[in-house]
C-alpha cells in the first residue's frame, strides 16, 4: 500500500514538473517573442490538447502551443455543448459583486417596495438606454442604482454633470431619458463620481450601454425587455 502511495505521488509531482516546464517555456518564448504582449498572469490548459490559454491584463484571454510558437486571438467554441469557452471564461474573471459596488457613485430610482435590486450602468446619449429607460418603467417593487456612465461623447459627459448635479437627479434623469427634457445646466458641484464609474466600467470591461447587473452578480449587457429584466430579478 505504502508503494502505491509513492508511485500514485511520483505520478503526481512528475505530471505537475512537466505542467510547469511548459508554462515556463510559454512564458520565455512570448516574452521574447512579442515584447508588446503585457505580462502574463497565468497559463493554464484548454480541453484541446496542447492548446494553452494565456491570460494577460487580468481578463485578456488568448490561445497557444506548448511553446508559444503560435498566438490566437478569439473564441474558442464547443460545438458538442454550444458554449462559447471564451465568454463563459471572461464572464467568470469579470463577474461584479453586487454588494461591493460603489453605491454612492450611483443614484437611486425606487418603485414599488423596492425590495428587488437592479444596477445600471448608462450613457445619457445612448439611443438603447433611452429604449430601455422606457421599457423599465413596466417594472415595479425594483431599486434600480444608475450609475452614469458617458461614454460615447463629450456632450455625454455634460450631460451627466448636469444630471449629477440636479437636485433631484433620478427626476433629472428621468425627465431626459423617457421624456425628452433635456437636463438643465448646473454651475458646479463635485462630480468626480462619473470618473470613477468610468475607471470601474474600464477595471470590469463594460463597454457598451447598457449594462444591467443583478443582485447575483450577474451581468447582461444590452437593452433587455421589460419580461427578461423582470425573469432575472425574480
Amino acid at each position: 500500500m505504502n508503494l502505491l502511495k509513492t508511485s500514485l505521488l511520483a505520478c503526481v509531482l512528475l505530471a505537475a514538473s512537466a505542467t510547469w516546464s511548459q508554462e515556463a517555456v510559454i512564458r520565455k518564448n512570448l516574452a521574447e517573442r512579442i515584447p508588446q504582449l503585457q505580462a502574463i498572469d497565468e497559463v493554464s490548459k484548454t480541453p484541446i490538447d496542447g492548446v494553452f490559454e494565456i491570460r494577460v491584463n487580468g481578463t485578456d484571454i488568448f490561445y497557444t502551443d506548448a511553446k508559444g510558437n503560435y498566438l490566437i486571438q478569439g473564441n474558442l467554441i464547443d460545438t458538442i455543448q454550444r458554449r462559447n469557452l471564451t465568454e463563459e471564461r471572461v464572464d467568470k474573471l469579470t463577474a461584479i459583486k453586487f454588494d461591493a459596488l460603489p453605491f454612492k457613485d450611483a443614484f437611486t430610482i425606487v418603485r414599488g417596495n423596492g425590495k428587488r435590486k437592479l444596477a445600471v450602468f448608462e450613457d445619457p446619449n445612448c439611443g438603447y438606454c433611452k429604449r430601455f429607460e422606457r421599457d423599465l418603467q413596466k417594472i415595479n417593487n425594483v431599486t434600480v442604482y444608475l450609475f452614469l456612465y458617458p461614454i460615447l461623447s463629450a456632450d455625454s459627459t455634460e450631460k451627466s454633470k448636469h444630471i449629477w448635479c440636479a437636485k433631484d437627479k433620478a427626476k433629472s434623469w428621468q425627465d431626459w431619458m423617457v421624456r425628452d427634457v433635456t437636463p438643465a445646466p448646473v454651475t458646479s458641484c463635485d462630480t468626480t463620481a462619473l470618473v470613477r464609474n468610468v475607471e470601474l466600467g474600464r477595471k470590469y470591461k463594460i463597454t457598451g450601454t447598457p449594462t444591467l447587473v443583478f443582485a447575483d452578480g450577474s451581468r447582461v449587457p444590452g437593452a433587455v425587455a421589460a419580461d427578461q429584466v423582470e425573469k432575472r430579478l425574480n
